[in-house]
Formats: C-alpha cells, sequence, structure tokens
C-alpha cells in the first residue's frame, strides 16, 4: 500500500499582509515601552541627604552606635519617615567618604520589594595629610518612601 503523499504550497506574503504585521509589532513593542516609563512608573526613590544637625538624635544615639562598624545599607522608620542609612566601617585615619549617588526600588514578582542604595566610596590619596584618628564614615538620607522595603542592596563604586 502506497502511502499518499502530501504537498505543501508557501504562498510569498503580500505587502499588506506584512504591513499589517509590522503595525502590529510597533504597537506591541510601543505599549511595552508605555507601560514600562508611564504606567508602572519609576523606581528611582526620590531622598535627602541630611547634615549632621538634621539627623534625627534618636538616630544617631540609638542606630548609628549599633551599625557604625560595619560596611553596610540599613533603612529605619522613625517619625513615620524612612531613613537610609550607609555605613562604610571603622577606618584607621580621617580622609575616608562615602555618598549615596541613588537608590531604587525593585518590586519582585513575589510581591517583596529591594531597595538598591548606589553609593561612592572615596579613599585618602598617598600623601594626604591626615587626622590621625579612627573614624566611622556614614551618611543618612531621608527617604520618600511609605514603607519599609523587604531587602536592601548596596552597590558600591570606588572613586580614583
Amino acid at each position: 500500500m502506497k502511502m499518499p503523499t502530501i504537498k505543501f504550497r508557501f504562498h510569498r506574503p503580500s505587502r499588506r499582509t506584512v504591513m499589517i504585521i509590522m503595525v502590529l509589532v510597533l504597537a506591541i513593542v510601543a505599549s511595552l515601552l508605555i507601560y514600562n516609563f508611564f504606567i508602572k512608573g519609576d523606581d528611582n526613590v526620590d531622598y535627602k541627604v541630611l547634615t549632621g544637625e538634621e539627623v534625627p538624635v534618636e538616630l544617631t544615639n540609638e542606630i548609628l552606635p549599633e551599625y557604625k562598624q560595619l560596611e553596610r545599607a540599613l533603612a529605619c522608620c522613625f517619625n513615620d519617615k524612612i531613613y537610609v542609612i550607609v555605613t562604610r566601617g571603622e577606618k584607621p585615619t580621617g580622609g575616608y567618604d562615602i555618598s549615596i549617588e541613588k537608590m531604587t526600588l525593585n518590586q519582585e514578582e513575589d510581591e517583596t520589594t529591594t531597595l538598591v542604595v548606589y553609593t561612592k566610596f572615596s579613599d585618602p590619596q598617598p600623601g594626604d595629610i591626615l587626622t590621625q584618628v579612627i573614624t566611622y564614615p556614614y551618611e543618612v538620607a531621608e527617604t520618600d518612601l511609605q514603607e519599609l522595603p523587604n531587602k536592601i542592596e548596596m552597590k558600591v563604586q570606588y572613586e580614583d
């Protein structure tokens, strides 16, 4: 018994079909861009770096002594405001600095939030005249966050 042969005929798509497909692809790409930039919103966190006098005394007295010897970023809620504190740990002299460059809030699929704090570290240069005292560089920022994030990640860039 001979098997029947099946023949397929492929037709070249017309210009109209190609144009419709291109318009559909462009519409999908445009909707994704609109969603990411306008509907989803910007994931940058607005913040203000505080000077020594602006930092609440409770943060200076209760939280900083506990974490100043560590290199980390942490967030805390005080008086209905969310503060982010970045610390560099114990340093043998002056001349070490830390600064917050930006913060982003990433929403994960499982509804957890991760605050990413981008910091810049600068170290003293060879030959600099430095104070010979142990220092604990840190920076405190008041954010516009409404609730504490589930996780905090610190990304460090060293200044040349």
